[in-house]
């Protein structure tokens, strides 16, 4: 009975032992499968087979031009007749910048500034093979350009979708600074949807910390898939060089712009013929707009689409085709890309109500700018804001000299006084008042009447100013 006993008791511990090995294994796999804990753990080590894979694609681009001076004094006399001329003194400038091939046969897409008044393009290509390029099309309202070389079967990179990018991904930045042939930067998304710039007329710049310095320009930017997700642009910087600062044209962006390059030669915009502004939150207040979000309409074209659609100065656009308006310069670019002919919805807000309007995208006629900054708001004392303005009726004559349609109607400002409340309003001399409290001001005694009503020290107004328009609030 003992040895049977001790047998158990041993058979007991082994199989004790052997359940808390499984029990302890179980526990720590489990464990080990959280992705959040295996990613913190194991970082990224290596870009090197991104940077193999998306290098081949990547092309250098140098260009000549013939730059003149304007002529000095001193060549006035040295080519005084009969030994010359005096047009300046002329010289041959070179550049260099970057691009990437888009396509099999050839098409490379760079910046409009690399190739810009260029009299001869070079390409050399990663395997160091030289060609002589052509002028495909360029777009100089996004900086962006397609030349063409007389090659086939290129490495092409495939495209990535820039709308998924989110502050914080990490980036690669691949070009030819200062001539140093493809050399590869990292960094991360800084910010997106990065407008007035000063850089483009259409900005929707992706922001990065990746090193952009001269020559990287028309380069690509590209996520860790080894996908192209931006053109690199520009940098923001005081000395010239790298200060954690650059700019990369979005690739959805330069993509239907490549595309439209490629095959019209030229760019198609989309317009459907009003003027907007940014909505702040003391105008959504005073539009009975609970969030402070959308632009609001401040012109709308005769006869064009949007007139036709029903849209009215005032409504304020909350979405275009399921795509929430924050600010002017989304919508701009995104009527610009939209296909000339297709339908598109717009959500709006007036009157305290919520429609949807269906409006037809035509050929813009010109380019022309769609949007108008916001004036600061005055931080005057509560009086009346029109105290010290002097109007005048809008006639013929005065339309022509301040800039404005005649059918705009209104009252023009004439004189304002000094030091009065009027003085700090951000109004201006020569400026059409066409609304106050948005009722239609047409005459003198229109004004005398709208401001005699007012019961509030801060008024809504709307301003034409040399044929732009806008709303801004006085007084508040």
């Amino acid at each position: 009975m003992t040895r049977k006993k001790l047998a158990l008791i041993i058979l007991t511990f082994i199989i004790g032992c052997l359940s808390g090995i499984t029990l302890f294994y179980l526990i720590t796999t489990t464990r080990q499968s959280i992705p959040i804990y295996r990613d913190i753990a194991e970082p990224v080590k290596s870009f090197a087979e991104i940077v193999k894979a998306v290098s081949p694609s990547v092309v250098n681009i140098s260009t000549t031009r013939t730059v003149q001076n304007p002529p000095t004094l001193e060549d006035l006399f040295e080519f005084l007749p009969p030994f010359g001329n005096s047009q300046g003194k002329k010289w041959k400038e070179m550049s260099m910048g970057s691009g990437v091939i888009v396509s099999t046969d050839g098409y490379i897409l760079t910046n409009y500034h690399v190739i810009e008044q260029a009299e001869d393009i070079k390409v050399t290509l990663y395997d160091r093979r030289t060609f002589k390029a052509t002028l495909v099309g360029a777009d100089p309202k996004t900086d962006l350009a397609v030349i063409k070389i007389n090659a086939k079967d290129l490495p092409v990179a495939p495209w990535g979708d820039s709308d998924k990018l989110q502050v914080g991904d990490f980036v690669l930045a691949i070009g030819n600074p200062y001539g140093l042939t493809h050399t590869v930067t990292m960094g991360i998304i800084s910010a997106t949807g990065r407008a007035d710039v000063g850089i483009a007329d259409y900005e929707d710049f992706i922001q990065t910390d990746a090193a952009i310095n001269p020559g990287n320009s028309g380069g690509p930017l590209v996520n860790i898939k080894g996908e192209i997700i931006g053109i690199n642009t520009a940098i923001f910087s005081k000395t010239g060089g790298y200060q954690g600062i650059g700019f990369a044209v979005p690739s959805n962006m330069a993509r239907i712009i490549k595309d439209s390059l490629i095959k019209e030669g030229r760019v198609i915009r989309g317009w459907i013929g009003i003027m907007v502004q940014d909505l702040t939150a003391e105008l959504a207040e005073r539009f009975n707009l609970k969030e402070a979000y959308g632009v609001i309409i401040t012109d709308v074209t005769k006869n064009s689409p949007a007139y036709k659609a029903g849209l009215r100065r005032g409504d304020i656009i909350l979405e275009y085709d399921g795509k929430q308006i924050t600010e002017s310069a989304i919508l701009r670019n995104l009527v610009a890309q939209s296909k000339i002919g297709s339908i598109v919805n717009l959500k709006i807000f007036r009157d305290s109500q919520i429609y949807t309007l269906p409006v037809t995208i035509a050929q813009i006629p010109s380019e022309q700018i769609q949007d108008t900054k916001i004036l600061k708001k005055s931080t005057g004392k509560p009086e009346n804001p029109f105290k010290g303005l002097s109007v005048i009726d809008l006639d013929p004559s005065m339309a022509k000299q301040i800039g404005v349609d005649l059918e705009d109607r209104g009252v023009v400002v004439y004189k304002i006084e000094p030091g009065s409340p009027a003085e700090t309003t951000g109004l201006r001399k020569g400026d059409l008042i066409m609304e106050i409290e948005r009722q239609r001001i047409v005459s003198a005694s229109d004004f005398q009447k709208a401001i005699r009503r007012i019961s509030r020290p801060d008024v809504l107004v709307l301003i034409n100013r040399g044929g732009k328009k806008f709303y801004m609030i006085l007084g508040s």
